[in-house]
């Protein structure tokens, strides 16, 4: 058995927490054969209607995909689009033991308008507001029981809907090093530097900047500046890994002294939405299991890129990962 297959067996089994800010992805896909008379906006003929999950719900179906155990913690209201979620999280295989449902609260539903295959609108439901205090505690409390219960790892999901507030970040991480279990970040702009003394922060190029308010160039022939953005990231945040995608250069990663790239492989790229919630959930199950750190850098990538050939946010195919690791990996 190769080392990559050896790797993915590892996956099995593996309980990891993910926690931030879930959200139902609709579908509404029809035809568009004319304009509107009431006003100059196409008309679309409805042939299908489709919920699929998404934000952090979305790095949980990727980790089923690969054979882990997710558990979904996050703050959604007491509505009927928790209730659609929750059917959405069961019949995927994921557990719902960390939902907390609120009365003061909205589940967020970003619904996509499709005619002729091509995004017409988006109508986004949401609340966007840092969840209260009493809330925050809710969480932290289902968090230390879930911890005591048995996590191999730790993602922090952040899409920056107010369930990963600086205290909640804070509190996990201390609650998961005294575990000594992996934490792994996929952050946003907001709170990019609240996640101090992590295992893996994976930023991609653009939130780098912003995250550190740094104006810096990369490319192939000039990473100076990009590298150097990294060590000041380390040295705000004293993180163990640096993991920065950077699009159509792949990827970077970093621990102690040692970094890797990794290129980009060609491919037909149809969409890149939910190509980072892949890439983080290969990459902590990874770390996880022990891989070296230029072989969770390379799975990653192709993981990345293949999800990113598909229309749609979609989940890795596991045989399909195996099979171009085993193609492109030396």
């Amino acid at each position: 058995m190769s080392e990559v297959q050896q790797l993915f067996e590892r996956f099995h089994g593996k309980k990891i927490l993910v926690i931030g800010d879930v959200m139902i992805d609709a579908y509404v896909r029809g035809k568009v054969n004319r304009v509107s008379p009431e006003a100059p906006v196409p008309i679309v003929s409805l042939e299908k209607q489709e919920d699929r999950l998404g934000g952090a719900a979305n790095v949980a179906v990727n980790l089923v995909a690969l054979g882990a155990a997710p558990i979904i913690c996050s703050v959604v209201g007491n509505d009927k689009q928790a209730n659609d979620l929750k059917e959405l999280l069961h019949s995927s295989g994921i557990s719902s033991d960390g939902l907390i449902y609120s009365a003061t609260r909205q589940t967020t539903v970003k619904t996509r308008v499709i005619g002729n295959n091509q995004q017409l609108l988006r109508i986004d439901s949401e609340q966007t507001n840092p969840i209260s205090n009493i809330e925050e505690d809710e969480v932290l409390l289902k968090i230390k029981d879930l911890l005591e219960s048995g996590i191999d790892g730790i993602i922090f999901e952040d899409y920056n809907k107010g369930v990963l507030t600086p205290a909640v970040i804070e509190e996990v991480i201390i609650q998961a090093n005294a575990a000594n279990v992996i934490t792994a970040v996929d952050p946003k702009k907001e709170n990019f530097l609240a996640y101090k003394a992590v295992s893996l922060f994976k930023p991609n190029l653009k939130e780098l900047r912003e995250g550190l308010n740094l104006n810096f160039s990369f490319s192939p022939n000039n990473k100076l500046d990009f590298e150097k953005a990294v060590l000041e990231l380390e040295k705000q945040l004293e993180n163990r890994i640096s993991f920065v995608t950077l699009s159509e250069h792949g990827v970077f990663i970093k621990e102690d002294q040692k970094n890797h790239y990794a290129a980009a492989h060609l491919r037909n790229i149809a969409d890149v939405s939910g190509a980072g919630d892949t890439v983080i959930a290969v990459a902590t199950l990874c770390l996880i299991c022990g891989a070296k750190l230029e072989l969770v850098a390379e799975l990653a990538n192709i993981a990345g890129g293949l999800v990113c050939e598909k229309s749609g946010v979609v989940s890795i195919d596991r045989e399909q990962l195996i099979h171009e690791a085993k193609r492109l990996i030396n």
